[in-house]
């Protein structure tokens, strides 16, 4: 999964809350979306950087 599809993923899980009314809802569900994109290996444990998060955060800002 590209950061570009993440990113998306990420938005689509933050606007199908009611963030208006209840904004925790939104980043909530951006978290999870976030913790989707990881990738485990086959013990189980994740792997995702800090560079990583930042490339996930910088295709969120740079989505239209």
């Amino acid at each position: 999964m590209t950061n570009q599809e993440r990113a998306k993923k990420i938005m689509r899980a933050y606007e199908a809350e009611d963030t208006y009314n209840f904004p925790k809802d939104g980043v909530a569900a951006a978290i999870r979306a976030v913790a989707d994109s990881f990738v485990y290996d086959d013990y189980g444990l994740a792997w995702l950087t800090a560079d990583d998060f930042n490339k996930i955060a910088n295709a969120v800002e740079e989505l239209e």
